[in-house]
């Protein structure tokens, strides 16, 4: 979300705007979305503004309030963010029957959007000893009922191109930038056919609505449960993706015995709704790990890219759950031995610049 903006409760537009000057300078676009809200859907001294979330992206989320009921504000800013991906995603997953923002508003030119509030509680700050299975069942049973509105030619396809370009960001980024080495010969030889078995394996797969990041963070205790975010960027592709997302998490991880416990169970769910899942449980199991595995080679590269060319360093801190995934699949499967290889010796070059891998 960038500098953390903290915006009292306001009693006119004219204090409003002097405390949102003496925030930040620079920042034009919070004074022109509440000018936004107070032209054209509330008293200019009725409503007050509030960080809502963080974002890796150039999002940023404003919780509004007034007359004691909430919304949200997204300032998406052109060119960097369109909000049109969004508002389409948006009234699929809410004609599939999934409980997702309403758009009340839209200005996409000037990249605003009010939205209806899901609430305040993430699924990851809501977990406790006793409430993972609960949780994680109406997840799985949201993201079936969002497979089973798939239709293909609707959103872009997860292809090879796009499979691709997420794997490249390892090199660039966290290789790149972050351990501020290059591959030599063989490391990029072993690279490359590592991810050609990863994008092969995803290609084979049956395709279906793709969040793209369903996982806790994007799910929201809500009537009905979950609400679900961030969906902007769903793609039509593999459908293990979504389930190593929710399972495999960026922030959170489990024992490995569970994953297996809440894997089958969508497994079991997915072929009685209908779902394309494969009939032989272990040949699905390694679909999700291979999937997965893309999926945290990729996100190394983003955490990285956030790092260095967005200036969010915090996102780095959570780089070994993903190391940790990756050694764990890069060593179980024969065919991925060459990436274990290359992590270690990724790891010593980590160590010798005093990083930790």
């Amino acid at each position: 979300m960038g500098k953390a903006l903290q915006c009292e409760v306001l009693k006119s537009h004219k204090s409003q705007l002097k405390a949102i000057k003496a925030l930040s300078e620079t920042d034009t676009r919070l004074a022109d979305l509440h000018t936004w809200l107070a032209g054209n859907f509330f008293k200019a001294n009725a409503f007050s503004v509030a960080p809502a979330s963080a974002d890796a992206s150039f999002r940023r989320y404003f919780r509004i309030t007034a007359g004691g009921k909430t919304c949200i504000a997204m300032d998406a800013p052109p060119p960097r963010e369109d909000c049109r991906p969004f508002v389409r995603v948006a009234g699929l997953m809410r004609e599939a029957g999934l409980n997702v923002p309403q758009v009340v508003a839209q200005d996409i030119e000037r990249g605003f959007l009010l939205l209806s509030d899901l609430g305040t509680t993430t699924y990851l700050a809501a977990f406790d000893a006793g409430n993972p299975d609960a949780l994680f069942s109406d997840a799985i049973d949201a993201l079936i009922t969002w497979q089973r509105a798939s239709r293909p030619g609707v959103l872009p396809p997860y292809d090879a191109a796009l499979l691709q370009r997420e794997i490249d960001l390892f090199p660039d980024w966290y290789v790149g930038k972050h351990l501020q080495t290059t591959f030599t010969g063989a490391q990029q030889e072993a690279f490359a056919g590592v991810a050609k078995l990863l994008i092969d394996a995803a290609l084979a797969q049956p395709e279906v609505y793709v969040h793209r990041d369903y996982m806790p963070r994007n799910l929201m205790l809500s009537t009905p449960n979950p609400g679900v975010l961030d969906f902007q960027d769903a793609v039509y592709g593999p459908i293990t993706y979504d389930v190593a997302s929710l399972f495999r998490d960026a922030f959170v991880s489990w024992p490995e015995a569970r994953e297996l416990d809440w894997v089958i169970r969508y497994w079991e769910r997915a072929k009685a709704a209908g779902l394309p899942v494969h009939a032989d449980f272990a040949m699905f199991w390694r679909d999700f790990e291979w999937m997965g595995l893309q999926r945290h080679i990729k996100v190394l590269g983003i955490f990285a890219r956030i790092h260095y060319r967005d200036g969010k360093p915090h996102y780095l801190t959570d780089t070994p759950r993903f190391i940790g995934y990756a050694r764990r699949v890069s060593a179980r499967y024969r065919e991925l031995a060459p990436l274990a290889k290359l992590l270690d010796e990724l790891e010593g070059r980590a160590r010798s610049i005093g990083y930790t891998f």
